[in-house]
C-alpha cells in the first residue's frame, strides 16, 4: 500500500541513487529530475529540472567520504531553497564526519558540530537520519532532528535466526549501552571488548570483560570502517571458546583492507545496512534495506502523523 505523497517531492544525491529509488518506491512516488553540470577542474552544479515551489522535498544522501558527497547534498539543499522549496528535509541514512563529535585532545576542531551548522546554513529544515556515532550531534542542530534506529531491522533478522545461547557483544566501551538495548530487548548476556589504539584505524591490545563461553555472539556496532575492531574482536571470542560470532553494523563504509580482513576473518557474517552502497560483494556480508523505514518516517513527516512507532529502542 503507497504512503500518501500529498504535495512532497523527493530527489536523490548520485552517492546514494539507488536507495533514493528503492526510498522513493517504499513511499509511492517517483524521484524528481535533477541534472548535474560537471566542469573539467571537478566542480559541479545540481539543477532542479521541474517546480519545487511552495513544496516539502525530501533530499536523500548519506554523506560518507569523499567530501563531493556532503558537497553534493549542500549544493541541492541551497538550490532548493532559491527555488522557493516550502520545507526542505535531509534524509541522511549515513551522516559522515560524525566521529568528530568533541575535542579529544587540544587544537582539533569538532566537525559534527561544524556539518550541523552548514547544512542549516544552507537551507535544510529537518533532518533525518540514522544511527548516529553518538547521541548527541542532535544537540547540535537547531532544527529537528529524527534520529532512526537500525536495531527495527536488526532485531527482527536476529530473532529469525532463532540462535540458542546467544550473547550480545560491544566491540569498545563506547558501544555498550547500543549493546545493552539490543540484550534487553533480546533477553541476552551481553560481553564488552576493552581495546587501546596506537593511533587511529591501529588497535594496539584488546581484551574481552565477560564469558562467551559455548555462546553465539552477536557483536553490535553503529558503523564498520577498517574492520580492525570487529575481527579482532571476533578471533578473542572464537580463542575465549564462543560457538560463533556474526556483527550487525548499521553503516558499511569498509575503507581500506576492510573486505579483505572480513573474508579472512572468523566472523560468520557481518549484517549491515544499505545507507552506504556496497564497493563490492562478499558472500559473508548481508545486507538488509533500511529503504521501507525511511520512507515510513518521511510519510509521517509529510502528514503530520507520529513517528514513534518506528523505534524499537
Amino acid at each position: 500500500m503507497p504512503y500518501s505523497i500529498s504535495e512532497a517531492k523527493l530527489f536523490g544525491c548520485r552517492q546514494s541513487m539507488d536507495l533514493a529509488k528503492s526510498i522513493a518506491q517504499e513511499y509511492g512516488a517517483s524521484l524528481g529530475q535533477v541534472n548535474f553540470t560537471t566542469f573539467s577542474d571537478g566542480e559541479f552544479q545540481p539543477s532542479f529540472e521541474e517546480s519545487i515551489r511552495g513544496r516539502r522535498i525530501f533530499l536523500i544522501g548519506s554523506t560518507h567520504p569523499s567530501s563531493d558527497n556532503l558537497m553534493e547534498l549542500l549544493l541541492m539543499i541551497d538550490g532548493a531553497k532559491r527555488a522557493s522549496a516550502r520545507h526542505i528535509t535531509a534524509v541522511i541514512p549515513y551522516f559522515g564526519w560524525a566521529r568528530q563529535d568533541r575535542k579529544d585532545k587540544p587544537r582539533v576542531p569538532i566537525g559534527a558540530k561544524m556539518i550541523a551548522k552548514v547544512l542549516e546554513a544552507a537551507g535544510a529544515t529537518r533532518i533525518i537520519t540514522m544511527d548516529l556515532h553518538a547521541d548527541q550531534i542532535q544537540g547540535f542542530f537547531e532544527k529537528p532532528v529524527d534520529h532512526l534506529f537500525a536495531s527495527s531491522l536488526f532485531i527482527p533478522y536476529l530473532k529469525e535466526l532463532g540462535l540458542s545461547d546467544l550473547t550480545i557483544a560491544s566491540p569498545d566501551m563506547g558501544g555498550s549501552k547500543r549493546a545493552y538495548a539490543y540484550s534487553k530487548i533480546l533477553e541476552s548476556d551481553v560481553v564488552v571488548c576493552y581495546k587501546q589504539r596506537q593511533k587511529a584505524n591501529v588497535i594496539s591490545h584488546m581484551e574481552l570483560i565477560g564469558d562467551v563461553t559455548g555462546k553465539n555472539v552477536v557483536l553490535v556496532d553503529d558503523m564498520v570502517d577498517t574492520a580492525g575492531t570487529l575481527t579482532k574482536a571476533a578471533d578473542v571470542m572464537m580463542e575465549r571458546g564462543a560457538k560463533s560470532v556474526r556483527a550487525i553494523c548499521t553503516h558499511a563504509i569498509l575503507s581500506g583492507k576492510a573486505y579483505e580482513r572480513i573474508e579472512n576473518s572468523k566472523l560468520v557474517e557481518l549484517i549491515v545496512t544499505d545507507s552506504i552502497p556496497l564497493r563490492q560483494q562478499s558472500d559473508k556480508i548481508r545486507v538488509l534495506s533500511c529503504a521501507q523505514l525511511f520512507a515510513s518516517v518521511m510519510a509521517s513527516v509529510q502528514n503530520n502523523e507520529s513517528i514513534s512507532d518506528n523505534f524499537i529502542m
